[in-house]
């Protein structure tokens, strides 16, 4: 059965995205030969979202988002390892959103969600 979820960047800039990944972010990872490197994230969710708002994203579209506990103080913090981030705070609902750029040309969304998880049903 399914245990897990496994995400990729494509990057013209793997190395820095990579490098970014493990010493701005400070997620751990594997060599697995050759610098390619397999990052232990934390914990995973998965969100399915409508597109027939204005302003979504068409559908076949897929995004990475990470979530923290306190934005502003994780704002600050990353901001403190000299990442960009290209929107203020909004709240959208489930949760305060931000967009940080990392190498590659990518934008992140980073939020605090404002739901609670089931966590009952993890194994």
């Amino acid at each position: 059965m399914i245990r897990g979820v496994h995400t990729m960047f494509y990057s013209d800039q793997a190395a820095a995205l990579r490098a970014f990944m493990r010493d701005v972010l400070g997620f751990s990872a594997t060599d697995v030969g050759d610098g390619w490197l397999i990052f232990d994230l934390p914990e995973a969710d998965m969100g399915i979202h409508p597109t027939d708002h204005p302003g979504s994203p068409a559908s076949g579209t897929a995004e990475i988002s990470f979530y923290c506990d306190d934005i502003q103080s994780t704002v600050d913090e990353l901001q403190g390892r000299g990442v960009e981030f290209v929107s203020d705070i909004e709240d959208h609902g489930y949760g305060w959103v931000t967009r940080m750029k990392v190498p590659g040309g990518f934008e992140i969304q980073l939020y605090q969600p404002k739901y609670e998880r089931d966590r009952s049903s993890l194994r």
